[in-house]
């Protein structure tokens, strides 16, 4: 079995490991939430939500897996399982049933407020390994386009 060393010292290696795994958990669980808000939203701006939760959903995607793989780099398991990101998620759920128009933009911009806050103090964190440092500030941009599109909805 190949074993994968760590460019980073030891301390360094578990914050950043931390900092990763917090951000797959928070980029698993937002794609989901959009991927269910997506299938449920309801009203007059049915269609351009509905889009934009699509577009949401991809970036949480693609982000999670950027994350997941620095992780790997780095020597660190990566864990995105369903139990896992149930268990250790800090966004709140959505509703079951349709969901109104207005309650999926406030749902939405919601989960991202708080997803970027805890990126944010991930980015600070991981000073010391400023290519993990990028790859999460150029997802927290990504993140921040996001909340701008949907909040102005509100």
């Amino acid at each position: 079995m190949a074993v994968v060393k760590s460019p980073l010292t030891d301390d360094v290696r578990n914050t950043v490991g931390q900092a990763l795994q917090g951000s797959l958990i928070d980029l698993l669980d937002l794609s989901l939430t959009a991927k269910q808000a997506h299938w449920n939203v309801t009203g007059r701006t049915f269609k351009m939500i509905h889009e934009q939760l699509d577009v949401l959903t991809s970036l949480a995607r693609t982000g999670a897996d950027s994350v997941a793989e620095r992780a790997v780099m780095i020597a660190v398991n990566p864990d995105g399982r369903v139990q896992t990101v149930a268990h250790e998620t800090s966004l709140p759920a959505l509703e079951p049933g349709w969901l109104p128009e207005d309650k999926v933009i406030h749902a939405v911009v919601e989960a991202l407020s708080g997803t970027i806050s805890r990126f944010r103090e991930r980015i600070d964190a991981v000073e010391a390994d400023q290519v993990t440092q990028d790859l999460l500030t150029s997802i927290t941009g990504q993140l921040e386009e996001q909340h701008w599109m949907f909040s102005v909805q509100r």
